[in-house]
């Protein structure tokens, strides 16, 4: 399985969330963890998992990871396995908004097949920390999507 985990973070929560689900997700086969603005281009070709987080910012996306998703062409991840993730206050997203909805909302216009809801992840301050147990709960996630990402499979190889 070749993963690859693209991820904006501002005061580093996002990122140690992105390392986290990278060392989960290592034993099953090839990870790469990337900065969203260490990418110029986002080429899906040979990816199975493409993983989207980042910081929850003005009700949505940073605008890294805006930009991003915003310069592929229209149906780019067709049938790629995708989920998002956010950092965010613990608050009803009304109030906060999140930016794994919304990047997963336009993952989904591009064609990719979200493995699962969009999942947030919580600060205590702006700048962090995460709350307590927040790295525990994304293992648990990653795993939860991995069991989604091989029935996935299974269901493909079946049709």
């Amino acid at each position: 399985m070749n993963t690859l985990i693209i991820y904006d973070s501002e005061f580093g929560n996002t990122a140690h969330v992105a390392q986290r689900i990278g060392q989960v997700l290592e034993p099953y086969g090839s990870v790469q963890i990337l900065p969203a603005s260490d990418i110029s281009k986002l080429e899906a070709q040979g990816i199975d998992l493409l993983l989207i987080g980042g910081p929850t910012q003005r009700h949505g996306m940073s605008p890294a990871l805006q930009t991003l998703l915003e310069k592929l062409p229209a149906n780019s991840l067709q049938g790629i396995a995708t989920a998002t993730f956010d950092t965010r206050y613990q608050s009803s997203t009304q109030v906060t908004g999140s930016a794994a909805a919304k990047s997963a909302k336009m993952l989904h216009k591009l064609g990719a097949h979200l493995l699962v809801p969009a999942k947030s992840f919580f600060v205590v301050e702006r700048e962090g920390p995460l709350a307590e147990d927040e790295l525990e709960a994304a293992t648990h996630w990653t795993l939860s999507l991995l069991e989604r990402f091989n029935a996935a499979i299974q269901e493909k190889s079946h049709v």
